[in-house]
């Protein structure tokens, strides 16, 4: 097993705490387990789709080879082809590019903002406090839940299909832009410009504190906290955690807070949350970092009332994908959207700016 196979998956715990270590494939896809079996020691030769599909009853053949085809049947830490012959002492996963749904994913009537859409895939405007994909605590009412009954009458959508779908995740009180692809060829496509960093992401945060400059770039790798599984942190050790990169610039100066907008190089979980932690700027009202505190300013309680307000006005972290370019997989053609930051945002950048006046 390669040394990135060995690796834990980066997950957001807010959606799929119950998800196990897994492995990364050679276009640094993050494939989470889902199924393991381990022939045994008499087991004779036999293709690992026969293989599979009599340990998994409700599975046809047919799905399994398609599960081979997108990458998602490993066998003994490398991925195989459903014409692969297994023998004793195989140990055979199957992974996907998401957690295991728990539950049979239902089809819920759930709004979405919808961007763009065509044959080949759509862009959703996802508002905070939704959840992405289904997983410990959140089995329903999730983004999955909602594209489940957008494309309820398009037979060559299976949600259930780790060959479709969401081709990277937001944190649930992060709001904006996901894309979605609906063909087996977009998510690959899809998927390695996110692995190449030739997409183009951009997010707004309100941040606690002032910058001594007016642009910069964070480099450290992130991992989980020891001490804190809930949490992400940044790591001086290039022997731990994975690398991420976050270019900042400021867009507006509060003294006490800063509205900066950050572009991602890098997708790591949390990353901007833990990127602006570890240079002393927490999101404001980001709970899980300690930014839902008065950490600057006044210590009047006049002054602790009105960060008490802001805090209702934008009940979560300050922060928003607001946009995400990339290279559409069929024409070629470089696309760019946009969503504008949302009421919550706005009403606090309000109050912010009504107090700087």
């Amino acid at each position: 097993m390669s040394d990135a196979a060995e690796e834990y998956l980066e997950r957001d715990l807010e959606e799929a705490s119950n998800a196990i270590p897994t492995f990364i494939d050679e276009n640094g896809r993050e494939l989470y387990e889902h199924f393991r079996f381990v022939a045994e020691k008499g087991q004779t030769l036999v293709r690992v789709d026969k293989f599979l599909v009599v340990r998994m009853e409700k599975t046809s053949r047919n799905r399994i080879q398609q599960a081979a085809e997108a990458g998602c049947i490993w066998v003994n830490g490398k991925p195989v082809k459903s014409n692969y012959k297994v023998k004793p002492d195989d140990e055979v996963v199957i992974v996907m590019d998401r957690p295991r749904y728990e539950c049979e994913i239902i089809a819920q009537d759930i709004p979405l903002d919808i961007v763009y859409e065509d044959d080949a895939l759509l862009v959703v405007n996802k508002p905070a406090g939704l959840v992405v994909h289904p997983g410990h605590g959140n089995y329903s009412g999730t983004l999955v839940n909602a594209l489940a009954w957008h494309f309820r009458d398009n037979p060559d959508y299976d949600v259930s299909d780790p060959r479709l779908g969401l081709v990277h995740r937001i944190d649930k009180d992060t709001s904006g832009l996901l894309v979605v692809a609906k063909t087996p060829e977009a998510k690959t496509d899809l998927g390695k410009q996110f692995y190449d960093k030739t997409t183009r992401r951009e997010y707004v945060a309100l941040v606690w504190g002032d910058f001594k400059e007016d642009k910069g770039t964070i480099v450290g790798n992130i991992a989980r906290n020891p001490k804190d599984k809930l949490q992400m942190m940044v790591f001086d050790d290039p022997e731990i955690g994975k690398p991420a990169v976050t270019h900042y610039e400021v867009i507006k100066r509060y003294g006490y807070v800063t509205l900066v907008k950050c572009r991602l190089e890098t997708g790591r979980t949390h990353q901007i949350r833990v990127h602006m932690l570890s240079q002393g700027h927490p999101l404001f009202n980001d709970a899980r970092y300690g930014g839902d505190k008065v950490l600057r300013g006044l210590t009047t309680g006049k002054y602790k009332k009105y960060i008490d307000n802001c805090f209702e006005v934008c009940p979560r972290q300050a922060l928003h994908a607001r946009t995400l370019g990339f290279r559409h997989p069929v024409t070629g053609q470089e696309m760019d959207f946009e969503a504008e930051i949302p009421a919550d945002m706005k009403a606090l950048l309000a109050k912010w700016d009504g107090y700087a006046d």
